[in-house]
């Protein structure tokens, strides 16, 4: 038998097979209830979830259209004061035309009455109609009547009016309009000279181009004026305008911010649920995994939970969720590794129980032994002194195995001389151990092998009656 280990693979009884088939199937039902119960849990945080994007969403729509209604309602306003202010417009181009008919007009005024009207009618629809009513405005102003003469009237009183009208024109009056403001004061210079004696045609000849003059600078004066406030109320409203977009600029991305953030939150939110839910079956997997020695099974759920943990620490709701997704897809498969192992596990304890009945049944002694994570070490003495070191361990192919390290029995020789069959007595104990291991409803050892052993050689148990007399060599 040489001093080498002594090997034996193990397989199930029939009805221990068959408990155990019963077992794995009582697993897989619990593990699939258990799934249900977490698809369930998955299911309702998802609604809650869904439900607070839905309440953020609603209060996001509100929002924008609350900022909608009151942008509307600006402008509206914005439109009410200028179609307010046309007509204050209109009114007073409405008054200069009845006082330009009133003081004889010497151009027919329909035409202008007509414009007039068509403005209105576009007011009225609200149509912006501000530069036309200053050009009507223009026209009618340029409608003064000329003097009706001068031969009765004293012509020093004429031409101190015709210079009042001129000054009124305003200190800016030769910046708006450089030209007319030349001509205006040219004409006047000219009119002074022929209010002389004697000069009374030439002073009625000239009446008529002076005022008709002066009344176009006056207009055109006024229009640049008007035209000059207009342009700085269009850039005060453009600024304005500028200011409000700005702010709604500002108003929009801070809303979007606040959504993302909104956002994050619940994504977070959702992420830390979910793995609430999920983590205490992954640290069981874990920890379960470390003592039925999985380190790998072990290491692939510390590393997944760590992921998790690192992304919701790190605010990355991305990351997160799918950490967490990732953990929960992996646990059924998990879950049902680990059924295997322990029912491997429970299938080691069983063999070790059942060995350890039959060898102490058999005349030895159990000193003890050690679980090494997955597979178990018993020490057994004989009243000779003889040790057996038996590991109960599990194969590659997931069946268990029996090694046997034996010292001090009297045919284990170092070294076997060649084709002599040695080890017959401890061999065949070891069958006969393995005979009481319980048959069909326990365990089936094959045949025991070792290093040296001569092929197709197998020991026949000791019969049961055997006296056993050992004697130290």
């Amino acid at each position: 038998m040489s001093g080498s280990p002594k090997y034996s693979s193990v397989r199930v009884g029939a009805l221990y097979a068959q408990r155990e088939a019963a077992e794995r199937r009582r697993r897989a039902e619990e593990r699939r209830a258990r799934e249900r119960r977490r698809a369930t849990r998955r299911a309702q945080l998802a609604q809650e979830a869904a439900r607070r994007r839905a309440e953020v969403a609603l209060k996001d729509a509100e929002l924008a259209n609350r900022r909608a209604a009151e942008r509307d309602a600006r402008l509206v306003r914005a439109r009410a004061e200028q179609s307010r202010a046309d007509e204050r417009g209109l009114g007073e181009v409405h008054e200069l035309l009845a006082e330009a008919q009133r003081s004889g007009a010497r151009a027919d005024v329909g035409f202008l009455e007509r414009e007039l009207a068509e403005l209105r009618a576009r007011v009225a629809r609200g149509e912006q109609v501000g530069d036309a009513v200053e050009r009507l405005r223009g026209r009618v102003v340029s409608l003064r009547p000329a003097a009706a003469g001068s031969r009765g009237e004293d012509r020093a009183a004429v031409l101190a009016e015709l210079e009042r009208g001129f000054t009124a024109t305003g200190p800016d009056g030769g910046t708006l309009d450089a030209d007319g403001h030349k001509r205006c004061a040219d004409l006047l210079d000219e009119l002074r000279a022929a209010a002389g004696p004697d000069r009374q045609v030439r002073f009625d000849a000239l009446l008529g181009t002076v005022e008709h003059a002066l009344a176009r600078h006056a207009a055109t004066v006024t229009q640049a004026r008007e035209s000059a406030a207009r342009q700085d109320q269009e850039e005060t409203e453009r600024q304005a305008r500028a200011e409000r977009e700005r702010a709604t600029a500002e108003a929009a991305e801070r809303q979007r911010a606040e959504a993302a953030a909104a956002a994050l939150e619940l994504a977070l939110a959702e992420a830390t649920e979910r793995l609430d839910a999920v983590r205490p079956a992954a640290q069981g997997v874990r920890d379960t995994a470390v003592e039925l020695g999985d380190p790998g099974l072990a290491d692939e759920f510390g590393d997944a939970l760590r992921t998790a943990d690192e992304a919701l620490g790190a605010r990355s709701a991305a990351e997160a969720l799918q950490a967490v997704a990732d953990l929960e897809g992996r646990l059924p498969d998990a879950e049902g590794r680990l059924d295997e192992l322990e029912l491997a596990y429970q299938r080691s304890r069983d063999l070790v129980a059942a060995l350890r009945d039959a060898m102490t049944g058999e005349g030895f002694a159990f000193e003890g032994g050690e679980d090494e994570g997955g597979s178990f070490r018993l020490h057994f003495t004989r009243p000779t002194g003889a040790t057996y070191e038996t590991t109960v361990g599990i194969g590659d192919d997931g069946a268990p195995v029996l090694v046997y390290h034996v010292e001090g029995e009297p045919d284990v020789t170092l070294h076997a001389p060649r084709d002599e069959a040695v080890c017959d007595t401890t061999e065949a104990l070891l069958e006969r151990v393995h005979e009481a291991l319980g048959g069909d409803d326990g365990f089936v050892p094959g045949e025991l092998t070792w290093d040296g052993k001569p092929p197709g050689r197998r020991a026949k148990p000791l019969p049961r009656d055997t006296a056993w007399r050992w004697t130290t060599p």
